[in-house]
């Protein structure tokens, strides 16, 4: 029987292990199969070659399932920086934002990561960066709208036919 290969190996070897270090659940799986290896006679850095971790990494999988059994090779909660933003005020947030700023008594007219910012400290006390708010608009399902420049006095049929897209929404065809 012929020997199956995967073309490009190296990057699809890369691949997946980061799809192994996105989900708590296929995390758990690699160090079952693992430990599964080590109890078939395999050694720790024989192991650690073929999944691309550290010897140091199997010998400690290994001890915790000696320890602690299947329980041990579950991720444990990490600790983190706490929360600025609580539950209750991320939900105000969301309240906030599905209004105009004009309501609020700013002078813009839609919400961008500085407005925001400089929202959340105002009404919250809640001192958040722009960049912060920017990824704020995204976890609650809003996305950054810009409005158009319009130029004064200008020619509405001449500015038609220069725009990106038709009154449909498609882009224009030559």
């Amino acid at each position: 029987m012929r020997k199956l290969q995967v073309r490009d190996a190296d990057i699809i070897r890369l691949a997946v292990q980061d799809e192994i270090q996105r989900s708590e659940e296929s995390r758990y799986d690699h160090r079952l199969h693992g430990i599964l290896l080590v109890c078939s006679g395999l050694s720790c850095t024989t192991v650690a070659e073929l999944f691309g971790q550290s010897r140091r990494s199997v010998q400690y999988w290994v001890r915790r399932f000696e320890q602690s059994g299947f329980a041990g090779l579950q991720d444990t909660p990490r600790p983190g920086r706490p929360a600025v933003i609580n539950e209750s005020v991320r939900k105000a947030i969301g309240v906030d934002l599905r209004q105009v700023p004009l309501d609020f008594g700013y002078s813009q007219n839609l919400w961008d990561g500085k407005l925001l910012s400089h929202h959340l400290y105002k009404r919250y006390r809640v001192k958040v960066g722009q960049r912060q708010c920017q990824r704020l608009f995204h976890q609650l399902g809003f996305r950054l709208r810009k409005p158009r420049p319009l130029i004064a006095q200008a020619d509405p049929e001449r500015q038609a036919q220069y725009k990106k897209t038709g009154s449909s929404g498609q882009k224009k065809r030559s």
